[in-house]
């Protein structure tokens, strides 16, 4: 985030401050009494030293607004009721530049409306005091111009910082969709490696046979077929155990379908073999003749639900829901 430095603010700060409270001490004895002045002064160090005190927020609270509104309000009609509006008043005027001080530290801290209601309030009682010609013979337009320089830096560094938060965000959304797009590619890249690594042999045996093949290597065509949909449709169900006992289930003459719809992809890794384990174990263990075992979805209890159907032994070879008995329903749950 862009900022104005603190230390810069306090040092700039406290500088102008000071050389307001020595001025304004340096000019007591042109007032007609000097208690008002005095209490004008302390009014002031109190203010400044609120305002400049260090926290956390650079925003300015709306209490300590309110007070440093205040403050210039008071200032002004405190020096000004023991001076001549008419007489040469030299460093007595001390509170023009205060009050723009105190204003221009309001601003920065980000209470702009205070800072213009208290330059404006001050250019209206110098106006009522000593005519419009007072606005530039006693300051009181260095001051509003100290506060329109505040108003511009600080739109100009909140403007700032907001595009720089908005320009990371999108850097960050960025990196994420190409560290994405870096996992799609190297995730296709282990599939297709892996499905060449099961297929290549069969298919150079076709090759060479011209496709002639006995009953036998029919079969292990399709058990190979049936593994390479495995690694595409149920990606997260696999482990060394579960490929093992579903193979020994499709030679048991089974129908296995494993359909992983990204439930479990949240699980840590002891959660999933805990899970895939289990999978493994109810597969071994039926004797259906169809298993199908599919994730759930994300945020139920359940983490893989696995069922067995069995052919209720119709002579029909079509596939008819009322001829199929469940042999097996297992819910396994995502933690125990």
């Amino acid at each position: 985030m862009i900022s104005v430095p603190r230390w810069l603010l306090l040092v700039l700060g406290a500088m102008f401050s000071i050389y307001h409270v020595v001025l304004g001490v340096y000019s007591l004895d042109i007032p007609t009494s000097p208690w008002p002045t005095v209490a004008a002064l302390l009014l002031y160090s109190v203010a400044t030293v609120l305002s400049l005190w260090p926290a956390q927020r650079l925003r300015m609270p709306d209490w300590l607004a309110a007070f440093d509104l205040a403050i210039c309000i008071v200032l002004p009609l405190l020096v000004t009721s023991q001076l001549d509006p008419g007489g040469e008043n030299g460093y007595a005027t001390w509170y023009v530049a205060a009050v723009g001080t105190l204003m221009t530290i309001a601003a920065a801290r980000r209470q702009l409306i205070t800072a213009w209601i208290g330059v404006v309030i001050l250019a209206v009682q110098s106006v009522v005091w000593a005519g419009p010609l007072s606005l530039g013979g006693l300051g009181v337009i260095g001051s509003i111009v100290w506060v329109a320089t505040a108003h511009m830096l600080t739109t100009a560094l909140t403007n700032a910082a907001r595009e720089t938060r908005r320009y990371a965000q999108a850097e960050r959304e960025a990196a994420a969709w190409q560290a994405a797009q870096d996992a799609h590619l190297f995730e296709g890249r282990m599939r297709l490696a892996q499905t060449n690594r099961i297929a290549a042999p069969m298919l150079r045996r076709i090759a060479d046979r011209n496709g002639a093949l006995t009953e036998a290597q029919r079969r292990e065509c399709r058990m190979l077929e049936a593994a390479i949909r495995d690694e595409i449709r149920g990606r997260m169900l696999l482990t060394d155990g579960v490929r093992v006992e579903v193979q020994r289930a499709r030679e048991r003459g089974i129908t296995v379908n494993l359909l992983d719809e990204g439930g479990i992809d949240d699980l840590d890794e002891a959660a999933r073999d805990r899970v895939l384990s289990r999978l493994a174990e109810a597969v071994a263990g039926s004797n259906a003749d169809r298993i199908i075992a599919r994730t759930a979805a994300e945020g139920s209890p359940v983490a893989v639900t696995v069922v067995g159907l069995r052919d209720s032994g119709s002579e029909s070879s079509g596939v008819d829901t009322d001829d199929l008995e469940v042999e097996l329903w297992l819910e396994i749950p995502r933690a125990l």
